[in-house]
């Protein structure tokens, strides 16, 4: 799963200003894919030397030297994406000191009337007014008072009075600054500089005047910043440990137009410190040898690891639960669905080949959806249906299917843990036993109020027509069977992203509201009656919003 919405370190949160809806790494998401971080510029009022008023003693800035480098950092105090970088980048910012250029500004909206907001709402807005304000009277120590914030983040409203005593901060200056027009003006012109510069998502970084995409800890950091020094470096630069070599195999078919295996190799290259990739293709004998000891119905392009990818520690912890045994090596799941033998001459005849989607006979009229259960995307996808199926009058052939990896006899693995496996399973129990005119959405849509939580049985009889003795049975008996079968469909198909859709059985899209999916399905159905309607649509994330790619 190339892209984890919910855990990837190197996933961005976009604001909801001006039409931009949140994002949740990535992305995968656009396929991250495991991917993409960028950086930020910051200006008079929040330059580290900058600035109209003359900070207090002992917290003005020394002067920067000829050859700083500059980092941008553009992020929401409350973003916990934010704050990691944040919190990464302080030990540089020490150690470099007038070495480095570093400038912080937040992301935000500022309405025609003055009126501010950010994604996370007023405190993060007063959040962000603080830090500003102590970067203005104490630009040499307010990364003091923002680290101290972070180990509360959603308190940044509240917190900073005790976390500037503590680094020794002009308390009074900040509070009137942050309680009065200046602390609105400072983050007025910070948010007009993040969009200036084209930043809706935190955190976006900029190092060199360069967008920034790699990793994320503070040893990455001083890597990217010593990197960018000409003639003699910072003595800051000397120390830093050089990074593991990790030995990564890439294979894939240059019959593939959609394979890209080049995005692979570069989001390798932004996660791993120092890799060593080897590509293969499927029509050379080399690549073709491999592939033969990898397994039948392994799809491409795969990317393979050996042992190397265990002295990388932030590597092998980023995609430790991504990597599957295959062969002699470990798989990192890309959500691959082009399988090589499926592709020759005669392979959809193969009975491995039957379920992929090139061999997969068109179907019109019929609608699928992979999801996790407990992935908020899923949950929004899903919701979406009720409207979906009013519109075509429920005569769509509309089926879900649960997302994990394993097997009944070894144990399933999901995403998002044990319970998100258990609530598959009785899901696919709803379906499997409740399948007239989807009664079985009466459970989903309930559950779905609180998905998380272990109190499925309320989602049960009443108006639910729900049997809970009928749904416990289907879990001790065929509901791992059931988890079993859907698990080998999206394998043999290449989806590992919640939500992804088929159109047709063939057509893949991505989509969380009921008109994208609407628009989808009629794109390859234009006849079919109800596609003359637009549906409503969802402003919480955009269509793209997904977990685990």
């Amino acid at each position: 799963m190339l892209r984890d919405f919910e855990s990837d370190p190197n996933r961005t949160e976009r604001g909801r200003f001006e039409g931009n809806p949140r994002k949740e790494d990535g992305p995968e998401m656009k396929r991250l894919t495991l991917v993409t971080a960028a950086v930020l510029a910051l200006a008079s009022a929040c330059r580290p030397n900058g600035g109209t008023t003359t900070p207090s003693a002992g917290g003005a800035a020394a002067p920067k030297s000829a050859g700083a480098v500059k980092v941008e950092f553009y992020v929401m105090s409350q973003c916990p994406f934010g704050v990691q970088v944040v919190n990464a980048i302080k030990d540089v910012v020490d150690k470099l000191g007038p070495d480095m250029d570093f400038q912080m500004d937040f992301i935000g909206d500022a309405s025609p009337t003055g009126e501010l907001s950010s994604m996370h709402g007023p405190a993060e807005v007063s959040g962000d007014i603080v830090q500003l304000c102590a970067h203005k009277y104490a630009p040499a120590k307010y990364l003091d008072m923002v680290v101290c914030q972070n180990k509360d983040a959603k308190s940044v409203a509240t917190n900073w009075e005790q976390c500037a005593k503590e680094a020794q901060l002009p308390v009074d200056q900040i509070r009137s600054c942050m309680n009065g027009p200046e602390g609105k003006q400072l983050l007025t012109e910070s948010f007009g500089r993040s969009k200036a510069r084209g930043a809706s998502g935190s955190p976006t970084i900029y190092v060199a005047n360069k967008s920034y995409n790699g990793r994320r800890g503070t040893t990455d950091f001083f890597r990217a910043v010593c990197a960018e020094y000409s003639g003699t470096k910072p003595a800051a630069c000397s120390s830093i440990p050089e990074p593991a070599k990790v030995n990564v195999t890439v294979l894939s078919d240059k019959r593939c137009a959609e394979c890209n295996a080049d995005r692979y190799i570069n989001m390798l290259k932004f996660r791993i410190g120092n890799p060593v990739v080897k590509t293969l293709d499927y029509a050379d004998d080399e690549g073709k040898k491999l592939y033969e000891t990898l397994g039948k119905g392994v799809n491409l392009p795969v990317v393979l690891f050996d042992e190397t990818i265990d002295a990388d520690k932030e590597a092998s912890g980023m995609f430790g639960r991504h990597l599957q045994p295959m062969g002699a090596f470990r798989s990192l799941n890309v959500g691959a669905s082009w399988n090589p033998v499926c592709m020759n001459e005669g392979g959809c005849a193969l009975a491995e080949c039957k379920d992929t989607i090139a061999c997969r006979k068109e179907a019109p009229g019929k609608l699928e959806v992979f999801v996790m259960s407990q992935c908020p995307f899923g949950v929004k996808a899903l919701n979406a249906m009720p409207e979906v199926l009013k519109n075509f009058s429920n005569k769509i052939d509309f089926s879900v299917h649960y997302i994990a990896s394993g097997t009944a006899k070894d144990g399933f693995n999901s995403l998002h843990g044990p319970a998100e496996v258990d609530e598959n399973i009785r899901e696919l129990c709803a379906i499997k036993h409740y399948g007239k005119d989807y009664k079985w959405m009466n459970y989903v849509d309930c559950r779905n109020k609180d998905i998380r939580s272990t109190e499925w049985e309320k989602c049960t009889g009443g108006s639910t027509g729900i049997d809970a003795a009928v749904m416990k049975k289907c879990v001790d008996t065929e509901g791992k069977a059931l988890h079993e079968e859907d698990i080998k469909l999206a394998t043999s198909l290449g989806i590992g992203a919640s939500p992804t859709w088929l159109a047709n059985g063939k057509f893949k899209f991505s989509g969380i509201d009921a008109e994208t999916v609407r628009k989808n399905l009629c794109d390859h159905n234009a006849s079919l009656k109800g596609c003359e309607n637009k549906l409503s649509g969802d402003s919480g994330a955009p269509v793209q919003g997904g977990c685990g790619k």
